[in-house]
């Protein structure tokens, strides 16, 4: 368990360093003992480190020369590319990309969940509702924030598929940072509480297609107020 912390914890500072731009993207990785020596670890969990960016598609295998560093957009790991999303220079455009994701995938999470939704479900996400009102008086973001991150996991569980939950699951620190800018603005959190409240209504009702087209309109609602209130603040 040691080492695999370890070694995790080396993948996680030589994504740093090539997202920072100490180690370039396009170019040959540093020599093995060079490298392993200035992040103070041993050669073996270098080379497990190594093995793991190599499954995610950030450093690639040149036969006979030293690995090469792939430019950011073949990177294939979910976690590699969100690490990258978050940084700095890329959280404007990730927050846009992650938008677009989200609409992809939580409108269809939501047309299942009217179907295999249970009444606990539906008296869970209006509480969550209630929550994000509560909150919203008392102007307390991070309250609703996490109100409305947990309305939307039940969405996600009422939906009942394993596979869409895991594909969630590498995205949540970049939905609690989203959810945070978005829910500091007033008027956002009461168009949020609107829309929350149709999304319950819909899958509710039990129809399918209301329950898609409400979450769609939520979407367009977040997107829209992402770009009005934030982006144009920056």
């Amino acid at each position: 368990m040691a080492r695999a912390s370890r070694t995790h914890e080396v993948v996680e500072r030589v994504l740093d360093a090539i997202i920072q731009g100490a180690i370039r993207t396009g170019e040959a990785l540093p020599p093995e003992g060079v490298l392993a020596e200035e992040l103070g670890v041993s050669r073996l969990t270098l080379r497990e480190a190594v093995r793991l960016l190599q499954a995610q598609g950030v450093i690639v295998q040149v036969p006979g020369r030293r690995h090469r560093v792939a430019p950011v957009a073949e990177w294939s790991g979910l976690e590699a590319v969100v690490r990258h999303a978050r940084s700095a220079g890329e959280r404007e455009r990730s927050s846009l990309e992650l938008l677009e994701v989200r609409m992809m995938i939580e409108t269809g999470a939501a047309q299942l969940a009217a179907a295999r939704r249970s009444e606990a479900d539906v008296d869970a996400m209006r509480r969550e509702v209630e929550r994000m009102r509560a909150a919203h008086e008392r102007t307390d973001v991070a309250a609703f924030a996490e109100a409305d991150l947990e309305f939307h996991e039940v969405i996600l569980r009422a939906a009942d598929n394993r596979i869409l939950v895991a594909a969630l699951l590498p995205l949540t620190a970049m939905l609690a940072e989203t959810r945070s800018e978005t829910s500091a603005v007033s008027e956002i959190r009461e168009h949020a509480i609107a829309e929350h409240e149709a999304v319950v209504a819909a899958i509710a009702s039990g129809d399918p297609l209301a329950a898609r087209d409400a979450m769609a309109s939520h979407m367009d609602q977040t997107r829209g107020d992402l770009v009005a209130h934030v982006h144009a603040r920056r």
